[in-house]
């Protein structure tokens, strides 16, 4: 929803602060800057694991790295140069999709496609193209390599979503969908408006109307539930990004696109059904982006997984703020809210997300790639 222009986003990186109890201090995350090989704005991030990282953003631009960042390989996805990638899932180092938007020179319902590659980038394949008059496809998540979900802003009252069951077409689940409010949308910012979870669960964040709220599924898609959340909600503001660690546990950010003093962050223990404001993060703008620095649970056979549960409440977010998106912020929590830190050398990021607590990714303004690790 809500046609974000490209501009300057700052994320608030979320990571498991550790303490020692003999100082008390506070062990700041260790950040690494790389060279993506781009000066291409970079709009979502997506490791697999501790090596194989992917990433996405205008000009029609992916990047992606096996050996954790240490090198990277920056292309263009041929047809695609004068649109945008908002979103990005890699399975493995040779299988990804891309999500893609108009560009600000190709303003068309078909630039809404759906790409993907299963030989590394060598070669891709479009799976779907929007010709829906007046969709915005905003960004997709991912049970498994061959089952996923694409969240589009709502169309006279309803919510053009489709779903994939096989990882090659993609159909309809509008009537599958809760009936939409007036002006009901999401963000097409960072890729992080839905998350999926375990073999059916699923959460996608909106705004734009008079109540921002949660969409949730239970069954893959099959059937969904809409929750009221207290986060601000108007034609500019609204909830942002959603993460679940888990089947019941989740964190949910948002704000004011028009605000400089709007980020939000909430909580939930029943698997979106009710939410609970967090302490207000020490931001600037509206939550950009945020995610667990756990990682996802597809990921428990990466060596560097948190098996011990240490970093099951980090959480890193990213902000942006006016004037249209100048400047952000970035910050971080380790225990979902409760106690924030700011990232004050962290700046120009759009998105930010974990393969586990060592190994996660900041991209952003000119093709900027920012490791992070707890």
């Amino acid at each position: 929803m809500l046609k974000l222009s490209l501009a300057v986003f700052l994320f608030a990186a979320s990571a498991t602060l550790t303490l020692t109890e003999e100082s008390g201090k506070v062990h700041r995350p260790k950040l690494t800057v790389q060279k993506s090989g781009t000066t291409q704005l970079l709009i979502a991030v997506s490791p697999v694991n501790s090596r194989v990282v992917w990433a996405a953003g205008t000009g029609g631009t992916y990047v992606l790295t096996t050996d954790g960042g240490e090198t990277w390989k920056a292309a263009v996805v041929p047809g695609a140069e004068n649109l945008q990638f908002r979103d990005v899932y890699g399975v493995n180092d040779k299988i990804a999709y891309l999500m893609s938007v108009s560009g600000p020179s190709s303003p068309m319902t078909t630039d809404f496609r759906i790409y993907k590659t299963e030989d590394g980038g060598e070669t891709w394949k479009i799976q779907f193209v929007n010709h829906t008059v007046n969709a915005f496809y905003d960004c997709f998540a991912f049970w498994t390599p061959t089952r996923g979900i694409t969240h589009s802003d709502s169309v006279n009252g309803v919510f053009p979503d489709i779903r994939t069951t096989n990882g090659e077409t993609w159909h309809s689940i509008a009537h599958n969908m809760p009936k939409a409010l007036p002006g009901e949308a999401s963000f097409a910012a960072s890729g992080t408006c839905a998350t999926a979870e375990g073999e059916k669960n699923a959460w996608i964040t909106t705004g734009g109307s008079t109540i921002a709220r949660i969409l949730a599924t239970r069954d893959g898609g099959d059937t969904w539930d809409a929750y009221d959340t207290p986060l601000v909600s108007s034609p500019s503001a609204g909830g942002i990004s959603v993460a679940f660690r888990d089947a019941w546990h989740g964190i949910l950010g948002g704000g004011d696109l028009a605000s400089n003093n709007s980020a939000e962050t909430a909580t939930s223990d029943d698997g979106g059904q009710t939410w609970a404001l967090t302490k207000k993060p020490p931001v600037k703008g509206a939550v950009f982006c945020l995610a667990y620095a756990r990682g996802h649970r597809h990921n428990e056979d990466d060596e560097d997984f948190d098996h011990d549960h240490n970093h099951d409440h980090t959480v890193v977010i990213t902000t942006e703020t006016e004037p249209k998106y100048k400047s952000g912020e970035a910050a971080w929590t380790p225990d979902e809210g409760r106690t924030w830190y700011d990232l004050c050398e962290v700046s120009g990021y759009w998105a930010v997300g974990f393969a586990n607590p060592k190994a996660g990714w900041f991209v952003g303004n000119n093709g900027q790639i920012l490791k992070i690790s707890f």
